[in-house]
Formats: structure tokens, sequence, C-alpha cells
């Protein structure tokens, strides 16, 4: 009995040696697949979407406006616990405005929420808005990061900004790294500024099945960014002499002491769109969705010291007749959200002390 019971162990552990091995064959492939992305794509490719940057370089910072001048369903999810925020409440399902007209990321703090003010004249200047008999009213929701300790903090985007990023809008696909809201962005804090790298801005998009799916991203975490198809640290907290990446997690679990923070000085903001028809609740689930690509890219993200949020906006311009997939989309929208985030910190130039993920290579 006893020979048989170790046969059986042995045949159990080969089963599953041999079973781990397959799945992770199985795995592998699909890994690869999904992470194709495209040099070329951007969130210009969901139609209806035009983007403007606006770069302020005496500093630097600046601001980035997303225009659906046709309208197009808003969502929004807010997960870091230091946010800063315009309109964020009418995005809810259960409140009356169905569509937004603009969408505004914002470097400056607090101070950066003034960008909407500019946009909202520009888009009334066009007669675009939200229709209340005696005037069109347009809906612009904004989000903004921390940026003040980049330069002269009294620096700062404001109304006239954000009407200049209005102007610079096209449909060609925008510029990445330092410019617009990603002009100021700093990643790899956790262990303080003197440690920490260029962040940016960066977008990307996925074609599929009729369907496009598209995001863009200021990158300005405390946490670091990693490359989520091979798992390599490309971007964070550096060693003590700054030479090298070192990585939040890697210090953490060595015992270095954290030095204090304040809340709110750091956040990823950015915007998935996409060209189905989608209703705010529907929209609100992508804007979901879309964080778990922060998840995969920002380690740690969600942070006390961050405010990270994600708008969705959906344009209906679509040409399939399908349904609207919600799952298919929001996993989609993860996707391209990770895709930007490593473009924005890859396309990010390094400025004076703080080096860019390019120049420690």
């Amino acid at each position: 009995m006893a020979d048989e019971s170790k046969w059986t162990r042995r045949k159990l552990l080969q089963t599953s040696a041999a079973s781990s091995a397959l799945l992770f064959a199985d795995q592998r492939p699909f890994i690869m697949m999904t992470n194709q992305p495209n040099p070329k794509s951007s969130i210009i490719d969901v139609a209806g979407i035009k983007v403007g940057h606006f770069t302020d370089t005496r500093r630097p910072t600046g601001c980035t406006v997303i225009l659906c001048e046709d309208g197009a369903t808003g969502g929004v999810d807010v997960r870091g616990s230091a946010p800063g925020t315009r309109e964020t409440d009418l995005l809810d399902p259960k409140n009356l405005v169905q569509q937004v007209h603009a969408v505004v990321l914002s470097g400056g703090s607090a101070f950066g929420l003034e960008t909407a003010t500019g946009v909202v004249r520009y888009l009334e200047e066009r007669s675009i808005g939200y229709d209340v008999g005696v005037a069109k009213v347009p809906i612009v929701p904004a989000a903004i990061l921390f940026d003040l300790t980049v330069g002269d903090a009294k620096i700062r985007p404001d109304a006239e900004a954000g009407y200049k990023a209005c102007k610079a809008a096209t449909t060609n696909p925008p510029a990445e790294g330092n410019v617009g809201a990603g002009a100021g962005a700093t990643v790899g804090k956790m262990f303080g500024g003197k440690r920490a790298m260029k962040g940016g801005i960066g977008t990307a998009s996925i074609k599929l099945d009729g369907l496009t799916v598209g995001a863009i991203v200021a990158v300005n975490a405390v946490g670091d960014v990693v490359d989520p198809v091979t798992g390599k640290l490309i971007a964070g907290a550096r060693t003590a002499d700054g030479k090298k990446l070192q990585g939040a997690m890697a210090g953490i679990l060595r015992g270095e002491t954290l030095p204090p923070m304040l809340g709110g000085t750091n956040t990823t903001i950015g915007l998935v769109a996409t060209d189905a028809k989608l209703d705010k609740a529907q929209a609100q689930k992508v804007a979901q969705m879309a964080h778990d690509g922060l998840a995969r890219t920002i380690n740690p993200a969600h942070t006390m010291f961050d405010g990270d949020t994600i708008f969705a906006v959906a344009t209906g311009k679509t040409i399939s007749t399908k349904p609207a997939n919600v799952t298919l989309i929001g996993a989609l929208a993860a996707e391209a959200m990770a895709q930007a985030i490593v473009r924005a910190v890859r396309a990010a130039k390094g400025i004076q002390n703080l080096p860019a993920a390019a120049d420690l290579g």
C-alpha cells in the first residue's frame, strides 16, 4: 500500500506539472497576441474625436483637450484618493445630461481646472452645447494632476491655455511625451522627488471587428511604470545615487523607509473613447474596466497620494450594426490604456534632475 501511495503521489505531481506547463504554453501566445501595439495608432482613430495640446515650456506644464463637438455619451471612474475634478457628478448615469462636448486633462493642480473655462468659451462661440433654450451650455468635465514642483509653481495652465488647446485640436495623431498635460508629469516618487523620473502623455488605439477603442493618458504616478508584456520596469524610483532604476516595490520589500508625502501630489489622468453606441451606465462601466490598464502598468496604483481618474466617451459613429458588447469594449479600453501608459513614459524626454526612461536605458 505504501508503494502504491508513493506511486499515486508521484503521478499526481507529474500530471500537475504537465498541466501547468500546458497552461503556460497555452497562455503565452495569448499574451503575445493581445499585446501587439500599433505604434502609429492613437485616440483620434475613434471617429468624432479631436485632440489639442497647449504646452507652456517656461515651467513646463500644460493641458490637453479632447473635443467631441458632435456630442458623446460620457462616463467616469475615480479610483485615486486625492482627485481634482470638474463635472464628474454630472456623468453619473442617474443624472440628467447625457452627452459631453469636451474633456480636459490638465497640469497645474487645482489651479488647472480653470482650463475648462477656456474650453467652454471656445465651444460656446461655435454654438456647441446642451440646449437650454436661451443658450447652448457646453458640457466639459475635467481632471488635473499635480506638477507644481517642476519649475515655477506660479506658472500654471489657465482659461487661455484651454482655449488655445481647443484651437490646436485636430484629427491628426497627437504628440506624445513632454507635451500638454504630460509636460510636467513625473513618475516613481515613492521615495521622494529626488529619485523620480520624467513621465508624459501617451495614446493608443485598437481596431477590432468594425469597432475602435482608443486611450490618451497623462502619467504622473507616485508608482513605477512596468511593461505589462515583459514585466520589465521602464521608469520609476531610482537608486539613492540616481544612476539606476530600483523600483518602488523592490525598495519597500528591502525595508526602506518611505518619506512623508502630500496627498494629491501625483495622479494619472486619462480618457478612453470608442465609436460604439453606449448609454451612460455602459460608458461608466468602460471607464471602470479601463482602470485595469493602470493596474497592469503602474505599481503601486490608486494610492492615497494619487487622484487617478479615467473618463470614457462613446461617439456612436461606428459603422458596425452589431449591439455594443460592453465587456469587449471595456477589455479593449484597458488594453489601449496600458499601451498608452507605456508609450507616455517611452516618449518622455528628460529634463533637469528628472531623467527619462531612454536616459537610463
